[in-house]
């Protein structure tokens, strides 16, 4: 792999390609094959963030062999989604990250430096949402975003959410993260002046479906600039609300 670069960028200095040909193909080079995963060590060239671990599913070994080959690849920064406990206990054997329990994330190396055009605020419509919300946050934190977090807001007490519209008013991106009716998102989404990312929970009694009402509430909402990712998906809007922040820099 480092051959194949090193020959494109010796025609680069030829003058045989050109720096958008090189570009592409940077952006287009093929995955490294390690048998039972195909790593995508060029997608942060591509997308701008690094090919992220999904934990579940994948044995401890499986892991730190994907672990290896990014930090290969020369990856500074990796995140592993959906890692348990177990597996974290077992992971810092012999590899050196950061945990985090509430979120089940984990983090090899340091955090990008925040460089976000703004503030990402992240919302709970009550204290069970909170597993999810810190899956969200750690994950924009990860990315290199400023994140404010305000917890147990939701529209049961009103009053709650009303007393930091400071907050919601200066965001660039705000994630509204609620089970029940997910009626949050709406709320927020008719204070705020920018984009809303919607995230419903599977958090309610036997009527909320693990999370299909909020998310159907969430789809139909009213108020305009509300968008909506799957149940639970705290890291899917983390990641959404990261690129917001990010857009019209070169350096993201």
């Amino acid at each position: 792999m480092e051959n194949d670069t090193r020959k494109m960028l010796e025609a680069l200095s030829r003058g045989e390609i050109s720096v958008d040909e090189a570009l592409l193909k940077l952006k287009t080079k093929p995955f490294e094959d390690i048998g039972y995963a195909k790593v995508d060590t060029h997608r942060a060239v591509r997308q701008g963030v690094a090919e992220v671990i999904y934990g579940a599913g994948k044995t401890v070994d499986q892991i730190r062999g994907i672990v290896k080959t990014m930090q290969e690849a020369g990856q500074k920064t990796i995140l592993i989604t959906r890692l348990s406990k177990e597996s974290s206990y077992e992971l810092k054997k012999n590899l050196e990250f950061k945990y985090f329990e509430e979120a089940r994330i984990g983090v090899v190396g340091e955090p990008a430096v925040p460089s976000g055009i703004g503030k990402i605020v992240v919302a709970t419509g009550g204290t069970s949402d909170i597993p999810i919300a810190e899956e969200a946050a750690v994950t924009a934190e990860t990315f290199g975003n400023e994140v404010e977090r305000i917890y147990d807001v939701g529209v049961a007490g009103l009053h709650r959410l009303l007393s930091r519209l400071d907050v919601i008013m200066s965001a660039s991106v705000i994630i509204a993260i609620a089970g029940m009716e997910g009626a949050l998102a709406s709320v927020i989404g008719g204070l705020a002046d920018c984009p809303v990312i919607a995230v419903p929970t599977s958090v309610g009694y036997g009527a909320s479906f693990n999370g299909l009402s909020a998310l159907l509430s969430m789809l139909n909402s009213c108020a305009s600039g509300v968008s909506v990712v799957n149940i639970d998906n705290g890291f899917g809007a983390g990641y959404l609300a990261h690129m917001i922040n990010h857009m019209g820099r070169s350096d993201s």
